[in-house]
C-alpha cells in the first residue's frame, strides 16, 4: 500500500535535489533548462524512444546508463538537438560535461534529455552560461516540473510514500508531453527519484512493466518522437531491506501508479484536448489482444473526433477494434459508452441519442468499454478528443 504525499515532487524522495534556470532557450521569459541531482550515487534505470531517429541526448543517455549508475539528469526545454549531426552529441557532451564539473562527478554519471523543435541546433552559449546559474535545492522539484514543460498547460508530477515492514520509502515523479504522443513512449519526458534499495535488475524490469502499462498505452496522434526517454533513480537513502523480484510487489505497485497517473495527466492536458478518453477492453483472447485494440481505439482520429462533437457515433470504435489485429467475434461483442450498452452480442442496442449526446458534453472524461468475450485478457489505454486547437497549435509550433 502507498499513500499520496500532498504537493508531492520529483524531490520528494530523500537526498534528492533541483533547481531551474530561464537560459533564454525559448523566446518567452519562462524556465527551460533544469537540472535533478541526487546526493548520492544512484543505480539507473533508463527506456528510450522505439523511434529509429534518435536525438544526441538519447544516444548519449543510452550509452552512460549501460552501467547502471548516475547521479545527474540535466535537461532543457525549447530546442530537441534532434537532427542535429555530429554537432549535436557533441553539444549533448558538452552539457553532460558542464553539470558533471558543477556538481564534482563523472560525465558518465550524467543523463542527458531535451524537447523541443527537431532539427535546430543547441544555443551552446545559453547552456554554458545557465548550467552554472542553477541551484538546486530539496523545494526545486516543482521548478524543475515547469521548466521541461513545451505545449504543456499544466504540470505534471506526483509522489507517493510506502510502508516496507516499518521503513518508508518515497517515489516521486515528473513528466511533460501532451503532442506527438503514440504507444511506445512519445514526445515525452519522465523523470523518477525514489530513495528506496533496489537492486539493479529489478529497477530496470520495474521501470519496463510500469511504462508498458501507463505511458506506453497513451495515444495523442499517433507520433512518436525521437526524444522520448523515462529514467528512475533509486539513491538507497530510505535503508530499507534491499527490494528485488522477490519481494518487490509494493515497489511496483507505487511505481506504476505515479506513472500511471502522470500518463493519464499527459492524455488529458493533450493538444487541444476538451476530454480525456479512457478505453477498456475486456475478456480479450490475451492481454496482447487487449493491448492492440485498446491502443488502436485511443488513438484512432474518427473516434477522437467524435467524442470532441459528443457524437455517440460508436461505430467508429468498433471500427476500430476490427482493424487492431486483435481477435474478434461481432456475434460476441458488447460495446458501452459513458456505461451505456449500445452494441451486445454483435446487436445494436436502442439508446437516447440525445440523453448519450448530453452524456458526452457534460464529462470530462469519456470512458469507452468493450467486451469481446474471447478469453481473460484485459487491458486500458488513454487518449483525448481531437480538436480544431490541436490542428492550429501544430500548423503554427514553429512559426
Amino acid at each position: 500500500m502507498f499513500t499520496l504525499i500532498p504537493s508531492g515532487s520529483v524531490t520528494s524522495a530523500s537526498g534528492f535535489l533541483a533547481g531551474a534556470v530561464n537560459a533564454g532557450i525559448k523566446s518567452e521569459d519562462k524556465l527551460d533548462l533544469a537540472i535533478l541531482c541526487s546526493e548520492v550515487p544512484c543505480k539507473a534505470a533508463g527506456v528510450f524512444t522505439t523511434n529509429q531517429i534518435k536525438s544526441a541526448p538519447v544516444v548519449l543517455s543510452q550509452k552512460h546508463i549501460t552501467k547502471g549508475r548516475a547521479q545527474v539528469i540535466v535537461v532543457n526545454s525549447g530546442c530537441a538537438n534532434a537532427c542535429t549531426a555530429r554537432q549535436g552529441l557533441a553539444d549533448a557532451r558538452v552539457m553532460a560535461n558542464l553539470a558533471a564539473a558543477k556538481l564534482g562527478i563523472s560525465p558518465e554519471e550524467v543523463l542527458i534529455a531535451s524537447t523541443g523543435i527537431i532539427g535546430v541546433p543547441l544555443p551552446m552559449d545559453k547552456i554554458r552560461a545557465g548550467i552554472p546559474k542553477i541551484k538546486p535545492t530539496r523545494e526545486g522539484g516543482h521548478d524543475f516540473c515547469r521548466a521541461i514543460m513545451t505545449t504543456d498547460t499544466r504540470q505534471k508530477e506526483l509522489a507517493v510514500q510506502v510502508d516496507l515492514k516499518g521503513t518508508k520509502f518515497t517515489i516521486g515523479g515528473v513528466a511533460k508531453g501532451i503532442g506527438m504522443i503514440h504507444p511506445n513512449l512519445a514526445t515525452m519526458l519522465c523523470f523518477i527519484a525514489t530513495d528506496a534499495v533496489v537492486s539493479a535488475d529489478f529497477l530496470q524490469a520495474a521501470l519496463q512493466k510500469a511504462v508498458d502499462c501507463s505511458f506506453n498505452m497513451v495515444s495523442i496522434d499517433g507520433d512518436t518522437s525521437p526524444n522520448d526517454c523515462a529514467f528512475l533513480l533509486a539513491n538507497g537513502l530510505a535503508g530499507n531491506e534491499p527490494i528485488d523480484l522477490d519481494n518487490g510487489g509494493d515497489f511496483q505497485e507505487a511505481l506504476t501508479a505515479v506513472c500511471t497517473h502522470l500518463a493519464k495527466s499527459m492524455a488529458q492536458d493533450g493538444e487541444g484536448a476538451t476530454k480525456l478518453i479512457e478505453v477498456i477492453v475486456e475478456g480479450a483472447e490475451d492481454q496482447a489482444g487487449a493491448r492492440q485494440a485498446a491502443r488502436t481505439i485511443a488513438g484512432s482520429p474518427l473516434v477522437k473526433a467524435a467524442i470532441n462533437g459528443n457524437n455517440p457515433n460508436w461505430g467508429r470504435v468498433v471500427a476500430a477494434l476490427g482493424r487492431s489485429g486483435a481477435r474478434v467475434r461481432e456475434d460476441r461483442l458488447d460495446v458501452y459508452l459513458n456505461d451505456v450498452c449500445v452494441m451486445k452480442q454483435g446487436c445494436p442496442t436502442p439508446f437516447s441519442k440525445e440523453e448519450m449526446k448530453l452524456s458526452l458534453s457534460n464529462n470530462d472524461n469519456v470512458l469507452i468499454r468493450l467486451c469481446l468475450n474471447l478469453g481473460d485478457g484485459q487491458a486500458i489505454a488513454w487518449g483525448c478528443d481531437l480538436s480544431e486547437e490541436y490542428v492550429r497549435i501544430n500548423s503554427s509550433y514553429t512559426t
